[in-house]
């Protein structure tokens, strides 16, 4: 890999990271030289990750499946890191939930699934994680731009990453003493699964073009810049940066 390698001998978690922007990020953080721990919801896709990630050559993971909102699964998570005996230097806490609900249509359900996942999962993702940190890691969130553009029917999702945006600045704050970096990424619309999986199989082609249409490059970003953005935060790269929210959107919210 030649220039690869800022996390050599590093240890990483990246939650969500079976498809789309934590996929992609685990795979960037095995090629950097991390033993990624990936969690998700589903086993197969997780399987097929770590799977990805030994085909790099120095790749090594270890999957743990789990889901962020239940703290047994958490437990779990950070158990199997645990044992392995050398910390955390690495989370990436990317996990959430989305779907759509305007004010009027919101419902109880709606608003507990996307803040028990994107607000109080990601919250315990980090809290759990603090007796692993090692003196020097870096803390990433994954908030979005959806937090700041008002669109419609976005209400809770929307509301749900500006909370996560707020709390990397709070713990920025708590954790600087360990020397423990928190920042956030900021992703605009970047072509992933999960796209289908919100709009449907006969809208997702139409979602793409409109999403394009509204960023300054014209075009979604790919899974694949989002990683690079979060390895950077990983990566001594950054060593200044320290509670920022790193926006890859293409210019969506910038001009």
């Amino acid at each position: 890999m030649g220039s690869m390698g800022q996390l050599e001998g590093k240890t990483a978690v990246v939650t969500g990271g079976g498809t789309g922007i934590g996929l992609a990020t685990a795979l960037r953080l095995a090629a950097e030289g991390a033993h990624v721990f990936v969690t998700g919801r589903r086993k197969t896709e997780l399987d097929a990750a770590v799977a990805a990630i030994a085909a790099i050559g120095s790749g090594r993971a270890t999957a743990v499946a789990g889901d962020i909102s239940d703290l047994a699964d958490l437990d779990r998570l950070y158990d199997a890191v645990r044992a392995r005996g050398r910390g955390l230097d690495v989370v990436f806490a990317n996990a959430a939930s989305f779907s759509f609900a305007s004010l009027e249509q919101t419902t109880e359900d709606h608003v507990d699934q996307i803040f028990g996942v994107n607000v109080r999962g990601t919250l315990f993702t980090v809290q759990k994680a603090l007796p692993l940190l090692n003196d020097g890691a870096s803390v990433i969130l994954n908030a979005s731009t959806a937090a700041d553009n008002g669109t419609e029917a976005f209400g809770a999702y929307a509301a749900s990453k500006a909370a996560v945006r707020s709390y990397a600045r709070t713990w920025a704050n708590e954790l600087k003493g360990r020397g423990i970096r928190v920042n956030a990424v900021s992703p605009g619309p970047v072509d992933t699964p999960g796209i289908t999986t919100v709009f449907g199989e006969e809208k997702a082609a139409d979602a793409k073009v409109s999403l394009a249409a509204g960023v300054a490059m014209g075009r979604m970003g790919r899974p694949e810049e989002v990683a690079a953005v979060v390895a950077f935060l990983a990566s001594e790269q950054s060593s200044y940066v320290l509670g920022a929210n790193l926006y890859v959107d293409g210019g969506e919210n910038q001009i």
